[in-house]
């Protein structure tokens, strides 16, 4: 049979490898993942998000034989719980360069960064590979509404003759983070301190 494990502590670490102790992730009481193996041992390979880790059972979780239909539910859910986290490790990588100076033409956010320079180095960290200039930076991906925003997204500012020349990354909550100025540097500003021009889904998931 197919069989899922549902956490009963209050969290669990579920680890990369069964032997070390460096985390994949953790879990909380509640939460329930698709068992790929039974390691021995009180261990568990489990599926999580798009990647396995190793979840140790004892007094932390049960296993169960999954219901019909309960393992393609679990699969949507770790599909979705994947992208949003992919995204929110995204936003937490782009938070770090908070302060960060600018500069025109840089595309190094530990130097220097101008707008398109920032978010092409913290996507191209991600292996989502974007040319270095907001306007061609505006044709990739899929143009998408406001209340669709996820962290990660783009948004893309210009001036009254409605060309493009500012590029930001939302980050959630109504904010973003963009390289604003050689004043202001890195820093997080309202998605909408400017009426933006377009806002792009280059993760596509």
């Amino acid at each position: 049979g197919t069989y899922v494990s549902t956490v009963t502590a209050e969290s669990v670490n579920i680890n990369k490898n069964r032997d070390s102790e460096e985390v994949l992730f953790t879990a909380k009481a509640g939460s329930t993942y698709e068992v790929l193996e039974d390691c021995g041992d009180g261990w568990m390979k489990v599926r999580v998000h798009d990647t396995e880790g190793y979840l140790p059972v004892s007094e932390n979780a049960v296993v169960e034989e999954a219901e019909e239909g309960e393992i393609a539910m679990i699969q949507k859910e770790a599909r979705e719980s994947s992208a949003s986290y992919k995204r929110q490790q995204l936003a937490d990588y782009a938070l770090q360069f908070v302060g960060g100076p600018y500069q025109y033409g840089g595309s190094d956010p530990h130097t220097g960064v101008d707008c398109s320079g920032f978010t092409m180095s913290v996507m191209k960290h991600f292996g989502i590979s974007l040319p270095h200039y907001s306007g061609d930076q505006a044709k990739r991906g899929t143009r998408i509404k406001s209340s669709q925003m996820r962290p990660g997204d783009l948004i893309f500012y210009g001036n009254s003759r409605g060309k493009i020349n500012h590029v930001a990354m939302y980050i959630g909550n109504g904010q973003i983070i963009h390289a604003a100025s050689r004043r202001s540097g890195i820093k997080i500003s309202s998605w909408n301190y400017r009426s933006p021009l377009k806002i792009v889904d280059v993760i596509g998931d």
